[in-house]
């Protein structure tokens, strides 16, 4: 007998290519005035349990790791996964914006880079990049927007190592950031991948890298807390471009404490209803209170990606669109 998580994966097959199935009205609609789904921590679905505790961490976290290994790494594995699905899994469910969290090993002589919460990944980050790619060339008329961040222990040569890869395998289907970037004009060029980089020098140098898109992170133990906080980065107006509104609670020691038997999974079930009601209320477009892209965690266990697709339905184009044929203009960015 199948549970409901097993079920909800099954039916959310239906959005693996909902950016084709939208209305014709919308395909004009800049992709920062859309709803986008998006999966926050996208790649903790395999994180090594075996592996060193990331540079990045505290002190403490790394000596408790160290001394009592036993103890500490099982709660390290609760509280870091976000997600369960694969991320050709994510893409399938209708997930179009993945927040790639990237880093190289202190201790790894190689170039090989990882995906990083806490701990490293299983895989590399080449290898996830091919994934998408292949996702991609089924999906023809899907655009998905990869957000390069972190890059704990990465040099000028990781770098360079690692926007090469990033050419290579996706060649043309990279949108420069002058393009204004709608359906109608990403369909007439062939462009499906939008990557945005957390690293502005490196930005400058390259066309195809859009610069770090703002992350609403709330930082929060407490879904009202955390609404609270989302209602109040409304008020003060959203960014121009491309923006993300996490709905992930955070937890800190002190909750990890009160609760030695729970896990983010634990916790971030709780908070759905409640974030599912908020979800359902918000509004796509360029005024100062609407909502771009929603990152949740667990996806697959509701109707989060679905509800983040329909609210798509309450856009008023001739409000929202500029003219037909706008396919290159100047955009301008808070990080230039």
């Amino acid at each position: 007998m199948e549970g409901p998580l097993q079920t909800s994966i099954h039916m959310c097959h239906e959005n693996a290519q909902w950016m084709s199935k939208l209305p014709e009205k919308l395909w004009d609609t800049p992709l920062f005035n859309l709803s986008l789904p998006g999966s926050h921590d996208t790649m903790t679905y395999c994180l090594d349990k075996n592996s060193a505790v990331s540079g990045n961490e505290s002190k403490l976290v790394k000596f408790l790791n160290k001394c009592m290994p036993c103890i500490v790494r099982p709660i390290i594995m609760k509280w870091s996964i976000t997600q369960v699905l694969t991320v050709t899994e994510q893409l399938e469910a209708g997930v179009r914006y993945l927040d790639f969290r990237i880093a190289h090993k202190a201790s790894d002589p190689s170039m090989n880079l990882y995906f990083v919460h806490m701990v490293y990944t299983t895989v590399i980050v080449q290898d996830i990049l091919w994934e998408v790619l292949k996702w991609l060339e089924t999906h023809p008329q899907e655009v998905v927007i990869l957000a390069c961040r972190n890059f704990d222990g990465l040099t000028e040569k990781l770098h360079c190592h690692l926007i090469t890869c990033i050419k290579q395998i996706f060649q043309c289907k990279l949108c420069p950031r002058n393009v204004v970037p709608t359906l109608r004009t990403m369909w007439q060029h062939g462009y499906q991948v939008i990557v945005s980089y957390e690293e502005d020098l490196e930005v400058l140098k390259h066309c195809e890298l859009w610069p770090a898109i703002p992350y609403w992170w709330g930082n929060k133990t407490t879904t009202h807390a955390l609404i609270q906080f989302l209602e109040l980065m409304k008020r003060m107006g959203r960014p121009e471009t491309f923006f993300v509104a996490g709905i992930n609670l955070t937890e800190n020691l002190r909750y990890i404490l009160v609760h030695p038997f729970g896990s983010l999974k634990t916790m971030t079930l709780r908070s759905l209803p409640c974030l599912k009601i908020w979800v359902r209320k918000q509004y796509p477009g360029p005024q100062k209170e609407c909502i771009n892209i929603i990152a949740g965690v667990c996806i697959g266990n509701d109707d989060f990606v679905r509800d983040v697709i329909e609210l798509n339905t309450k856009i008023n184009p001739q409000l929202d669109c500029p003219s037909k044929g706008s396919g290159t203009k100047s955009i301008s960015f808070s990080a230039f």
